[in-house]
């Protein structure tokens, strides 16, 4: 039996490839809204980043998300970031 192929996605904090389960995707829009894409299907440009909290607090102290997104990001996001992790560890 062939075995399937598991989607990897690159981590912008840790710059680990891991599967698409593990990493939760953070989207700008087209109309330039910053959000958190926990389907993985949302319209615009995304990042990954790894599901743990080293990796928000450190994409939170050097506002990595800005950068990748090319947008200002709002400190909620990274709150609400805390706060799906932690609804998707459960």
């Amino acid at each position: 039996m062939k075995q399937r192929k598991v989607p990897l996605r690159k981590c912008v904090v840790t710059n680990e490839m891991k599967p698409k389960q593990e990493l939760i995707r953070i989207v700008r829009t087209p109309e330039g809204q910053v959000s958190i894409d926990l389907t993985g299907k949302k319209n615009g440009r995304g990042a990954y980043i790894s599901n743990n909290d080293e990796s928000f607090e450190l994409a939170k102290k050097k506002d990595i998300l800005s950068r990748h997104l090319q947008v200002k990001v709002d400190p909620d996001i990274y709150d609400e970031l805390h706060e799906a992790s932690k609804r998707s560890r459960k």
